[in-house]
């Protein structure tokens, strides 16, 4: 019975493989008995998922980067109010991708390790993007303490008693028998920008008194994010700020790019660990690799265009090509710089080019002030009649179209708001593309005719 089932495993394995031929390329076959085999993903998809895991999320895992002084603080702070029982504000401010989440991450993972917090301590996640308002927000908070069944229906009765029911349960405790409250408030310019402020100043209100132990924590890229504070709230902040300025030179963000590229000793092939930190090692001390992260360093030391650009050579690991090559990351950067207007032009017809054209030249003669479709008509009617035997002589409504279609892919936009009386044809218009761009898509436009690629590079005397 058992030589007929394995028969028959062995089967459907192969009818499988016939139909799926480069599943075995991507998996290999362990055996476990006579009869049991399961497929286990190679050693190229493991890496893969692992590495993806570690460039797509803010792992509390990985390692701090520059800020060990900032977290050092954060840390601190967290634990006065967790341990000690008091109460405290605090701003995280700095530019996107320098590492603000991951900063707060790292501080809540180290904080839950400490046995005494771990079962005390409540965390309320709240974001600017996703609570527009302070009833959205104060829901939320409702949701994420569990206190929706407290009384009922009430809780989602108004605005009024919401914020009442919860300021009453913050109230009522004390630094001695209540648990504490971290509240961390990403996009923290966005809740600034709420009716009266209402939430901010009785958080903060509340982080001011000897009440129940509460941490306010705001996430933003705003420097400014004092002044578009009320008084009455600013009053009630507490004025401490965490900076994060990506200050680190080129030899530290080589050392970030060979850390977050390489495998942990926990993989579990230790021979292909090995190889695979070696041809890191390699990488980080070739001239052509170096000169590209040098490049990518000068534009931003943002550690998310880092993670984009290894996350782009890393696509390109196969079973035949298991490790990233200098050549695999010079692609990848190729392919973040890639002007997304010029690919949207490679796309155009032929009449949308030369409409574009038109309008370069507007732009070159009237010094970059705005045009409507009338003139760039007039410009294209001009072409028209000086290569009449090269360029098929559209209808106006024809033209109208693809001038219209232009203004859908964004490459023009509109001066004002449009009017109910104003003619869609002397409508002002503004080119959203510049000189070089245009000319760097049309050297790569496929089968661009000379007539065309000529009037873009002609001088303007003749029009």
């Amino acid at each position: 019975m058992s030589s007929r089932k394995s028969k028959s495993n062995n089967l459907i394995h192969a009818e499988y493989l016939s139909q799926n031929p480069d599943f075995y390329i991507k998996c290999r076959w362990i055996g476990l008995g006579r009869s049991q085999f399961r497929f286990v993903p190679s050693l190229e998809i493991e890496v893969q998922r692992l590495l993806r895991e570690r460039f797509c999320h803010q792992s509390p895992h990985s390692n701090l980067f520059g800020v060990q002084v900032q977290y050092k603080h954060l840390i601190e702070l967290l634990k006065r109010t967790a341990i000690h029982g008091e109460s405290n504000s605090v701003l995280i401010i700095g530019p996107r991708g320098s590492g603000k989440t991951m900063l707060i991450n790292h501080a809540l993972k180290e904080l839950m390790e400490v046995e005494e917090v771990s079962e005390n301590v409540l965390q309320v996640h709240l974001n600017g993007l996703l609570q527009i308002n302070d009833k959205i927000a104060l829901k939320e908070i409702t949701r994420q303490l569990n206190l929706e069944n407290v009384v009922g229906d009430k809780v989602f009765g108004s605005f009024a008693e919401s914020l009442s029911f919860l300021l009453e349960a913050l109230k009522r405790g004390d630094r001695s028998s209540s648990c504490p409250v971290i509240f961390i408030l990403d996009e923290f310019d966005l809740f600034a920008h709420h009716k009266n402020q209402t939430l901010l100043y009785n958080l903060f209100d509340i982080s001011q008194s000897a009440q129940t132990p509460l941490a306010v924590i705001g996430l933003t890229c705003r420097l400014d994010i004092l002044e578009l504070l009320e008084k009455r709230v600013k009053s009630r902040f507490s004025h401490r700020q965490i900076h994060l300025m990506n200050s680190f030179g080129f030899p530290q963000y080589l050392k970030i790019f060979k850390e977050q590229l390489s495998l942990p000793a926990e993989f579990p092939d230790k021979i292909f660990t090995e190889k695979w930190n070696e041809n890191v090692q390699c990488l980080t001390e070739d001239r052509s690799v170096r000169e590209v992260l040098q490049k990518h360093f000068n534009v931003s030391k943002n550690l998310r265009s880092l993670h984009m650009l290894l996350m782009l050579a890393l696509n390109r690991i196969t079973t035949s090509h298991p490790f990233v090559t200098a050549a695999d990351l010079m692609e990848a950067n190729q392919l973040c710089s890639m002007d997304s207007k010029a690919n949207i032009v490679h796309g155009l017809s032929v009449l949308e080019i030369c409409l574009i054209i038109a309008m370069k030249h507007l732009n070159d003669i009237y010094e970059e002030e705005p045009f409507n479709f009338q003139m760039v008509y007039n410009e294209f009617q001009k072409f028209v009649q000086r290569k009449a035997h090269s360029v098929y002589n559209f209808e106006k409504p024809v033209v109208m179209k693809a001038f219209e279609h232009l203004q859908q892919l964004e490459l023009i936009r509109p001066m004002e708001r449009t009017s109910v009386n104003t003619q869609r044809e002397y409508q002002l218009m503004k080119l959203l593309l510049d000189n070089t761009q245009i000319m760097n898509a049309l050297q790569k436009y496929p089968n661009c005719p000379t007539d065309v690629r000529q009037w873009a590079t002609s001088s303007l005397s003749w029009l």
